[in-house]
């Protein structure tokens, strides 16, 4: 049997009520299996941690996490207690950063027993590759001056080696899908970074022949996202626009609490991180109806990236046969509570092996 030992990091708000739903989903598939059981340690690092100590995480925090196979996290932020540029960079980015996690993966499709908001989504299958590690979120710039003469400035970093990277993976991706990647750009607009972009988008394509390729503006996409997201397949996108198009993709699915994502050290030097895309959501914590499908399908996304790809499977289909057996929070026109719809994945789960 393989063991994985996991670093959970809960997080703030309803985090602390999915991520134990999602590891008892992972741990009944496991039972399952039987091929592999998970070691869960837990680590208090959260908006409450940074008011009692005066950080997010101890110095020592990447250096404890890096003992560890993956990282489950659940959500962080508590923005009416500790600003969101605080809690995302103290311990969000900051592993992001440390672990090399350059690669944000989030898949977006029409899941069986969910309505779409559109009209005829069409079964739409998609994921977005999101460079993770630097353009628009650098960290170059700063203000100067004050009252109104103050200036701000904010420096988009595209290293060449950042951006083939991120467009390799993707392509290396859609040879397991349907063949075909799209590059989310604005060169039209902005007027280096994305020509930039798309030169290297041009060189990588031409060691992938047999792909199917377009480039499209980003704000024209936003759109196709909403008029015809059965087109894509596998989008590359830089680090700012590939997060505002994962939570449309999100959105067109039903619901931002259902969509996952994975922080991926594809070198595989150092633990990724896998976080659902929702956010802490304090309004609803506590209340034990928070949706925990976007925590669930995290777990199924770092299944996948541990080789168990037939597992991972089985969790999406037990999460599709909830749906349609009408397993659902409120946030999805239902009436389930959290725990309700996880004893009913977890009974799919059961009755699929």
């Amino acid at each position: 049997m393989n063991k994985y030992e996991i670093a959970v990091i809960p997080g703030d708000g309803i985090g602390n009520e999915v991520v134990p739903a999602a590891i008892r989903v992972l741990d009944a598939v496991a039972e399952i299996h039987g091929g592999l059981s998970f070691q869960w340690t837990h680590f208090p690092w959260n908006c409450e941690y940074y008011l009692n100590h005066g950080q997010m995480m101890p110095e020592n925090g990447l250096e404890t996490l890096q003992n560890f196979n993956q990282i489950f996290l659940g959500a962080v932020g508590m923005p009416q207690l500790v600003p969101d540029h605080i809690s995302l960079w103290g311990l969000l980015i900051n592993i992001r950063r440390g672990f090399e996690q350059s690669i944000n993966v989030r898949p977006a499709k029409l899941l069986r027993g969910l309505e779409s908001p559109l009209k005829n989504p069409k079964e739409f299958d998609l994921v977005v590759v999101r460079e993770n590690s630097e353009g628009e979120y650098s960290e170059v710039g700063g203000r100067i001056h004050q009252g109104s003469d103050q200036i701000a400035i904010q420096n988009a970093v595209f290293t060449r080696k950042g951006t083939e990277r991120a467009m390799r993976y993707a392509f290396d991706l859609a040879k397991e899908r349907r063949g075909h990647v799209t590059s989310a750009t604005k060169s039209n607009g902005i007027s280096h970074s994305m020509p930039f972009w798309d030169d290297v988008f041009k060189d990588v394509q031409n060691d992938y022949p047999d792909f199917g390729t377009a480039s499209i503006h980003i704000d024209a996409l936003a759109a196709f996202f909403v008029m015809k997201p059965q087109i894509f397949d596998v989008i590359v996108a830089s680090n700012l626009f590939g997060d505002i198009l994962t939570d449309l993709g999100g959105a067109i699915m039903g619901s931002i609490g259902i969509a996952p994502a994975a922080n991926l050290n594809i070198e595989r030097k150092y633990p990724s991180m896998f976080e659902p895309v929702h956010g802490s959501a304090p309004d609803i914590a506590g209340q034990g109806v928070a949706n925990p499908i976007g925590q669930i399908w995290t777990g199924k996304m770092m299944l996948d990236f541990m080789g168990y790809q037939e597992i991972g499977a089985l969790i999406l289909d037990a999460i599709e046969d909830t749906l349609q057996s009408g397993g659902k929070t409120a946030d999805l026109g239902g009436r389930a509570n959290m725990a309700e719809v996880t004893d009913m994945m977890i009974h799919h789960l059961r009755k699929r092996a």
